[in-house]
């Protein structure tokens, strides 16, 4: 499976969009600050994540996830995450 989250920091509150095939074990690089683009924002929590059987499918979602439109869209449907 593949699969696109959304891990929100302990440490400033900030969002951050992925693709993984795994996301468990990407989690765990993001948490041990292995990916240069969040290290310096840990800990991370996942607050939501989708998977597609196809991985075309999920990198799609993971654009459109990081579009102004795709951070309106997770801010909806989260609001009562990100409160």
């Amino acid at each position: 499976m593949h699969g696109i989250y959304v891990l929100r920091s302990k440490k400033d509150g900030g969002l951050y969009v992925g693709y993984s095939a795994k996301i468990r074990e990407r989690f765990v690089e993001h948490q041990k600050g292995n990916v240069a683009s969040t290290k310096d924002r840990r800990p991370w929590e996942v607050i939501y994540c989708e998977l597609y059987k196809n991985s075309r499918d999920a990198m799609q979602r993971e654009r459109f996830l990081k579009t102004g439109w795709g951070r309106n869209y997770i801010k909806k449907i989260l609001s009562n995450t990100l409160k």
